[in-house]
């Protein structure tokens, strides 16, 4: 006996396991894994990466990642990369197929699945270096193995690996941890995947070597990440919706792993995750999806409010995740989140008559470029839904990718492609090539949120941004109008003339069935399911432009971009935008002479417009004034006031429906 304990000693993969599991068998090793009972864990898959005609593919060596499909050898070069791309062989080597593999043998007992995870991972493990690529890519590996572990061994009524195999899947896991904790990325959400990759693997095999150490490290170093990488409001610092909700999704794995195991977790992590969760609740979109700010896709993350729900209870949660059917509505329509410069406007949640999915929503982005390298040059960007559709749209990232005749890293991250003023055809900050790619080299812009007031039936907006590019102050306003439209004021202040351009994309089903009109009543854009206008001005351009936007990594339609240019000093767009269901409503915008002491001022010091909708619902007219200079009273239409905007609706009899200024006595007939 003590023969063959010497035998299995010299075995190195044996290291990898503390005693008494260093001293068993392989295959006593895979019985045991097979039944133990105290350890409880789940499977995440990630199913766009794991669609049954990729996982078919896969069986014959086909692999389809970013939409880049690439037929390799059997004995492929692991080390090799098919595609100019990185973020190619960045997916092959996180694996997460491994998961869909798993799921697919253990629903339809068909070994091929089995062998090709088997075949893969122990090549992988024969010959790529523990150190190749990035630590974030050892962290989402080792998360992938795990879960897919969990289908062939964990759950599976009988094992369905062998022995040799399983003591190398356990020698290269406890390696591959081990690396990580030596080797994390220093800050934010790659560094946030590591601890939940070491945290798992701690918690899921305590037998291998330095998983009490592992635990210990991921929960400290996991609650410093908390602390460091969500801003007071809740929203990850790298400021990208997209990457905002995949830190969460692991915050939530990690919370979920310690209840099912009777893990403590310190108690400032559910406070840290609820506000996470709270800002995921008001970026979705009706239509269940998020914005692509920054970079990042225009995903859907309804399940983490469904997770959320069944930690915390929130019947908030709960029903935003099932667009209404469930739960109780959030009590606020709209929320600001001041720490980061996100304000998200919205007329309801579908609970007062309405269909969740036809509410109105603007994202508005107020927010600095954000720590890391994710932030576009976007400063004061919207994006716009609503009756189901997203109607303006930041076109996404498309790619990270730099090679091509074009280089659409830099041409989907510009201040061109969001919607917002371009100066001058300028990025808001110096973006120029370093090295091998483009690197952000200048200041970020000057930004002030000034003001987010949020009212029943009214809400009202104001960011600045002055960047380091050009001398040139941009102030956007943006008045939500009784829960049906938006009217946007883009101010410019120079002391020269500059080229404005102030932009719109549209989203991809607007393509050829967008009309654009310029007469006497104004500068009209007709596009399904939204009206915009501007008042008429000479200096005032409308021309419609050819574009792209990206709802996923890898892919871009085309789509029209709305463009309004000027060439002046000081300049004012007024744009409204609005949305309708089916027929669009007839709509006349008139512009309203405003003075101060008497004297005549111009649209760049305040404006003043007469708004005259006739719907479905109603006949209204709608007067809108807005400020643009401190000091002293305006007078405009028939009323008089000091506050930096005014709202008032009547009906067609003129009765006052609606009245809102900065102060109930602010403004007076």
């Amino acid at each position: 006996m003590s023969a063959v304990l010497n035998t299995l000693n010299t075995d190195p993969r044996l290291q990898a396991l503390a005693a008494p599991y260093c001293d068993m068998t392989p295959a006593d090793l895979l019985a045991y894994f097979h039944s133990r009972q105290h350890v409880s864990y789940f499977s995440v898959i990630d199913e766009e990466q794991n669609t049954p005609e990729k996982l078919d593919g896969i069986l014959r060596n086909r692999f389809d990642f970013n939409h880049e499909p690439y037929q390799l050898a059997d004995d492929f070069d692991w080390l090799s990369n098919p595609s100019a791309d990185v973020e190619w062989q960045i997916l092959l080597h996180k694996f997460y197929y491994a998961v869909g593999l798993g799921r697919r043998f253990a629903e339809t007992g068909d070994r091929r699945y089995r062998d090709k995870w088997q075949a893969l991972t122990r090549r992988w493990i024969a010959s790529v270096p523990i150190d190749f690529l990035s630590s974030d890519v050892t962290g989402r590996r080792v998360q992938n193995w795990i879960f897919a572990y969990r289908y062939f061994v964990s759950a599976a009524t009988q094992p369905a690996i062998d022995a040799q195999f399983h003591l190398d899947f356990l020698a290269s896991l406890q390696q591959q941890v081990a690396y990580l904790c030596d080797n994390l990325t220093p800050a934010r959400n790659h560094r946030t995947l590591e601890l939940y990759a070491i945290f798992l693997a701690a918690v899921v095999f305590p037998e291998l070597r330095g998983a009490d150490e592992w635990l210990k490290f991921s929960i400290a170093e996991l609650q410093r990440n908390l602390q460091t990488d969500l801003l007071a409001d809740g929203v990850h610092c790298e400021l990208s919706t997209d990457y905002h909700h995949i830190v969460l999704r692991n915050f939530l794995g990690i919370k979920q792993l310690a209840m099912l195991n009777d893990i403590a977790l310190p108690a400032d992590m559910d406070t840290a995750i609820k506000k996470s969760l709270n800002f995921c609740l008001h970026a979705h979109k009706p239509d269940g999806f998020i914005p692509a700010i920054s970079d990042g896709d225009s995903a859907n993350f309804l399940d983490l409010l469904r997770q959320g729900h069944a930690l915390y209870q929130d019947q908030a949660m709960l029903y935003v995740a099932m667009a209404g059917q469930q739960g109780q509505a959030p009590a606020e329509p709209s929320k600001t989140f001041t720490a980061s410069g996100y304000s998200i406007l919205r007329s309801g949640w579908g609970d007062q008559g309405e269909a969740y999915q036809d509410e109105r929503y603007l994202f508005f982005d107020c927010a600095p470029l954000g720590a890391g390298n994710h932030g576009h040059l976007d400063l004061l960007n919207i994006e716009m839904a609503a009756y189901g559709r997203s109607l303006i749209v930041d076109p996404g990232r498309y790619t990270y990718d730099e090679s091509g005749d074009t280089n659409w890293r830099v041409v989907f991250r510009g201040t061109g492609y969001h919607n917002t003023v371009q100066v001058d055809g300028k990025n808001q900050t110096l973006y120029a090539p370093h090295i091998r790619k483009y690197k952000i080299q200048g200041p970020e812009p000057a930004r002030e949120f000034k003001c987010a007031l949020h009212r029943p039936g009214f809400d009202y907006l104001h960011g600045i941004a002055a960047s380091h590019e050009y001398p040139v102050i941009h102030e956007r306003k943006i008045l939500f109008i009784a829960g049906e439209y938006w009217l946007i004021c883009d101010l410019l202040r120079a002391k020269q003339n500059h080229d404005y351009e102030l932009r719109f994309h549209l989203d991809a089903l607007a393509l050829q069935r967008t009309t654009t009109r310029v007469d006497a009543a104004g500068l009209r854009v007709d596009s399904p399911n939204l009206l915009m206008l501007q008042l008429p001005q000479p200096d005032t351009q409308l021309t419609l432009e050819p574009g792209f936007v990206s709802p996923s990594y890898g892919v871009k339609y085309p789509a029209p971009v709305v463009k309004f240019a000027a060439h002046a000093a000081d300049y004012c767009f007024l744009t409204v935008l609005f949305p309708y269901q089916s027929t669009p409503p007839r709509l006349t915008l008139a512009q309203l002479p405003v003075s101060q002491h008497g004297q005549s001022v111009g649209n760049t010091i305040a404006s003043a417009l007469r708004i005259h909708s006739q719907q479905a619902h109603g006949d209204y007219l709608d007067t809108l004034f807005l400020a643009h200079r401190k000091g002293g009273s305006y007078t405009f239409a028939d009323l008089n006031t000091n506050s930096a905007f005014v709202f008032r609706r009547q009906d067609s009899l003129g009765r006052v429906m609606a009245w809102h200024t900065e102060s109930a006595a602010a403004a007076r007939e």
